[in-house]
């Protein structure tokens, strides 16, 4: 990333930044201890030297490097970048963070340093939520050929995608970790639980939890299993339009993951609205659940997914089951999802036909 920063770029970013001329830019690598003393850095730093006004000023540019230690996505290292600028001045006796900047594609470098909020803007995409199809077989209507044929378009995109094996093996455990440790994950749902709920309590989410991270240990090394995915593949984040003409919205979390993110993602809605139908897995959503479940194994081939699922469908679980996400929920059905999860987590391998088993129904 050291490339961007010439004189000739930085001269104009700088006046932006200090609203007055700038002349004699010059930039040198800077030292960063003696040969041998660390193995991996973050970054190399840069000063740059200046003339502001006719006063002589000097700075430090640093980049985040690419790799490992959460640090794998553009998206991370912004993160780190703009949590610094903020935070630095914080601190007494801390080096004090003049702006933050990125590079756009033509090499300009674009201060960013006055921001206080970033935001995102999409295409505008017509359709109605998946789960409006799923709300009206919950409340008793009779599963239709539409419904079969928008199910095997949902699988069969999930095969599509699950195809295309991701770049960097690293990847894979970090989003194993990210599923245990992040807060949008395990740990953060777990966290958000008010405690104490009916029969959930700190000691029985503990449990969870320890038994979450054995499964990370389980799993981490199956890196060959590295994907694309969608990350939240719930029924909120699906537009249908006439058949099943559908697209995608607000994947999460990485481009790269477990395939079973997914698949769990998606069928436990068909067993979450069973339960709320049926008090069971039943019915359209028995026939649903069962049809994705095997359709997915024969078209993808990927015999070990019963082996690796149990945790993406604890994270799911503990989602659904959530007084938070979903705070009208009868305390019976609450207690079937954890009972649910508890059961496929001590699995060695799901099997979609014993679902009411493990709901101990």
């Amino acid at each position: 990333m050291n490339a961007p920063f010439t004189p000739a770029a930085l001269q104009p970013y700088l006046e932006a930044l200090h609203g007055a001329a700038v002349q004699a830019v010059q930039v040198s690598a800077l030292g960063g201890g003696a040969p041998g003393d660390k193995g991996y850095g973050y970054g190399i730093p840069l000063r740059v030297d200046y003339r502001l006004a006719g006063e002589a000023r000097s700075a430090v540019l640093e980049t985040v490097r690419a790799g490992p230690f959460g640090h794998e996505h553009l998206s991370d290292r912004a993160q780190a970048l703009l949590w610094a600028h903020d935070a630095f001045a914080r601190l007494p006796r801390h080096v004090r963070s003049l702006d933050v900047g990125a590079v756009r594609a033509d090499g300009t470098l674009v201060a960013l340093g006055t921001a206080e909020e970033f935001f995102i803007v999409t295409a505008f995409v017509p359709g109605r939520e998946y789960a409006g199809d799923l709300q009206r077989l919950r409340d008793g209507a009779t599963l239709a050929d539409l419904d079969l044929a928008r199910a095997d378009a949902l699988c069969d995109y999930l095969v599509e995608i699950h195809a295309r094996p991701g770049p960097d093996a690293g990847l894979y455990a970090r989003r194993i970790r990210e599923l245990v440790g992040h807060g949008e994950c395990i740990f953060g749902i777990a966290d958000s639980y008010p405690l104490p709920c009916g029969f959930i309590t700190a000691p029985l989410l503990q449990a969870i939890e320890e038994r979450c991270v054995a499964w990370r240990w389980k799993l981490k090394a199956r890196a060959h299993r590295l994907r694309q995915v969608h990350g939240d593949f719930h029924p909120w984040n699906l537009l249908f339009r006439d058949g099943v003409d559908f697209t995608a919205l607000d994947r999460s979390r990485g481009e790269w993951g477990e395939p079973a993110d997914d698949l769990a993602c998606l069928t436990l809605n068909y067993l979450f609205f069973s339960l709320q139908r049926h008090g069971r897995l039943e019915g359209a959503f028995e026939t649903l659940f069962l049809r994705f479940w095997e359709r997915y194994l024969e078209r993808s081939g990927d015999a070990e997914m019963p082996e690796v699922i149990a945790p993406f469908y604890a994270f799911r679980a503990l989602v659904v089951a959530s007084p938070v996400w979903y705070p009208t929920l009868d305390d019976t059905l609450r207690r079937k999802l954890f009972d649910f999860l508890q059961a496929v987590l001590g699995e060695a391998r799901f099997e979609p036909h014993r679902v009411n088993a493990y709901c101990g129904v």
